[in-house]
Formats: structure tokens, sequence, C-alpha cells
């Protein structure tokens, strides 16, 4: 059996996440398709995919088998020619927090597609860390000063955050005056994280990280948000989120003096070698709309 074409189609069917669809794509029969996940198999001399009745799952070998097939189809296929790379076209799978997706991928999108109308963008949000290959993702961006090990990453910008609470909470709590103080307040904080602290930078003391915690936990800035402006607790969250708050003075900035610590926004991707066309287009489409803002 064709050992290229094997390698092709277990490409495919990784790619679309399933062997129905892989078939219809290839255009050739379910059960060949079958018959060339049986090849590749045999010739990486281990299971690549679980099957199930609702999905496939790729397992540790079969990510490191895709490297290596992605590798060969493209040997075997030729290398993209400039007019693919100038005009990108098939699907770009990008996955980031829902902040990310409303704040620097919404405006960035619109414009991206109606430069590139061959193209397709699916957006999967998610705030965990994802399996860029086993989820088939091209690119995930996150906001973190810690991106995960095992993928390229490219710094986009940086996001800036403001601590702030309602002004009906402060009246009742009483406004902080130090780090310190944070102590005694209910500090709102992302679910994500076991353990919480909150970083800021003094001009005269330099960094500095406090322990804070809470009764109340979410994985959206932008409910922390809500809860800070209905009197819940403190809340730090990203400058953006909180400005309408602090415009209408639904919420007001606390500790003033600090600046708490900018994170990182990065493009995470798998490898330069076999990257989608329109990957580095989309990346620098959004260090240009960060450089903007």
């Amino acid at each position: 059996m064709d050992r290229i074409m094997a390698a092709i189609t277990y490409n495919r069917i990784c790619e679309l996440g399933s062997l129905s669809a892989a078939a219809r794509s290839l255009g050739i029969s379910r059960p060949m398709v079958s018959r060339y996940l049986d090849e590749m198999e045999k010739w990486a001399g281990a299971r690549l995919i679980h099957r199930s009745t609702r999905r496939l799952t790729i397992t540790p070998a079969g990510e490191k088998t895709l490297e290596k097939t992605r590798q060969l189809a493209l040997l075997s296929q030729g290398i993209e020619g400039d007019a693919t790379r100038i005009t990108p076209s098939g699907t770009l799978r990008i996955a980031c927090a829902h902040f990310t997706a409303t704040h620097l991928l919404g405006p960035v999108i619109p414009p991206f597609l109606a430069r590139y109308p061959a193209l397709r963008i699916e957006v999967d949000i998610n705030n965990h860390p994802v399996s860029l290959v086993g989820e088939r993702i091209d690119l995930a961006i996150r906001i973190t000063n810690e991106p995960e090990p095992g993928a390229i990453a490219r710094v986009l910008g940086t996001c800036q955050s403001v601590l702030c609470a309602s002004p009906a909470y402060l009246a009742r709590a009483g406004v902080p005056t130090t780090p310190d103080d944070l102590a005694q307040h209910n500090c709102l904080h992302y679910s994500r994280f076991s353990g919480q602290s909150w970083s800021f930078r003094d001009a005269e003391k330099g960094a500095m990280s406090v322990a804070v915690s809470g009764n109340f936990s979410a994985g959206i800035s932008l409910l922390l948000c809500d809860m800070a402006a209905a009197g819940v607790g403190l809340a730090m969250v990203p400058a953006i989120e909180a400005q309408t708050g602090l415009e209408s003075g639904r919420l007001v900035r606390v500790l003033p003096q600090l600046e708490p610590q900018p994170l990182g926004i990065y493009g995470l991707y798998q490898s330069r070698d076999h990257q989608h066309a329109a990957l580095n287009l989309f990346l620098d489409a959004i260090k240009q709309h960060l450089l903007q803002a």
C-alpha cells in the first residue's frame, strides 16, 4: 500500500477528526481510509488513534507520528508556492480565552477575512491550555507570563491590568492603602489558578507579590468585572475590560500608586516547518492591532 497516501490520509483524519470526513475530503471510500489508517499504525508500530462512537482521540504516539507525516506530505506534494502563501485558504483553527476572543480577535478577524476571502477561521473558546496537535489547533493565543512549554511562543504585545472595586464595596469594607491591606479584603480571582497571588510593580520597592483570597472565582474576566461592580469584592482584570465601569463610576481604581504586573500576549504554535499559510499573516495582524490600540 502507498505509504505516502497513507500519511496524507492520516493527516486528513487528524485535521477533520473523522474517518468519514477524511474520506469525503480525499474522494475515497470510508473503508479505504480505514485501511490507510491501519497501514499507518503498522508502519508506526503503535496505536495512533483511539476510536469511539463519539470521537477520535490522537494518542501520544499519534501526535509524534503526525509531526513526521506532515513533513512527509509536504515533501511529496512540494512546498507551497508564493501565491499560496500570499493568498491563504483552508481553515485556520485558533484557541483562546473569552477575553482574547472578544477584545483581541474580534477587531482583527473581520478585515482579515475580507482580505483573504478563501480563508475560513474557527475559534475555540477555552480558558485552559490545549494540545495543539491533539485538538487540531493551528494557533493558541494566551495572555500569561508563563506560556505552555512544548510550543513556539511569539510575543505579540502586553496586557495591562487594573485593580478595582465598586464604591459601595469600598464604603463598606474600607479602602486598601497598602498591598498588605489586601489580606483583609474579599479578592475575586481566576478559577484556573489553584494558589492565588497578585503581583505589582512599585517605583521605589520594585516587584512585589501578595497572597489573596476570596469567596468567588471565575474563568472569565468579564464576570469578575461584573461581580466587582456589583460590590462583591476587589478584582484584578484587564484594563480594557474594566474601562466602561471605570468611566461610568461603577468601578474605581484601588491602590492607584501601584502598577499591576503586565502580562505577555503570546501566539503559540507547534512548528515552523508545517504551519498554516495564514498563521504568520494573522499573527502580524494581531501585533499591528495591539500597536495601534
